[in-house]
């Protein structure tokens, strides 16, 4: 069972797929904030998924992040997710990403906990032609 105050760090090298101008959000070879949010977005699940019974997962609700320094392709960056609460139904992390010069990124992160069956059912449903 996860508790307030857990956390992940994961280390991550920027490669071409995560820059800006790959992702479409800008027109410069550095870190997208997209991707940023992804890497935060899968520490953070990886984390929740420590706490969960097999047939749950978690799908992300709210993101609230600032992207505040620019990381070139080939840094290094280190994410981490740290678990500020959990209500049973909602976990709500604190997420933050570094390189060797500092902060690069922090903000709030959201996630629902979910049946995964149910959840891909309802998904489905909502268009008969799938």
């Amino acid at each position: 069972m996860l508790k307030a105050g857990d956390s992940l760090k994961i280390k991550e090298k920027v490669d071409e797929s995560m820059l800006a101008v790959s992702v479409g959000s800008g027109d410069l070879e550095v870190l997208a904030t997209p991707s940023v949010i992804a890497l935060m977005e899968n520490t953070a699940a990886a984390l929740a998924k420590k706490g969960l019974e097999p047939d749950f997962t978690t799908v992300g609700t709210k993101v609230d992040i600032s992207h505040t320094s620019p990381t070139p392709l080939g840094a290094e960056i280190e994410v981490e997710a740290q678990l500020k609460e959990s209500d049973g139904r909602f976990f709500s992390f604190e997420v933050k990403a570094f390189d060797k010069k500092g902060v690069i990124a922090f903000g709030t992160h959201t996630r629902a906990i979910v049946n995964a069956e149910k959840f891909m059912k309802k998904a489905d449903e909502k268009y008969d032609e799938i």
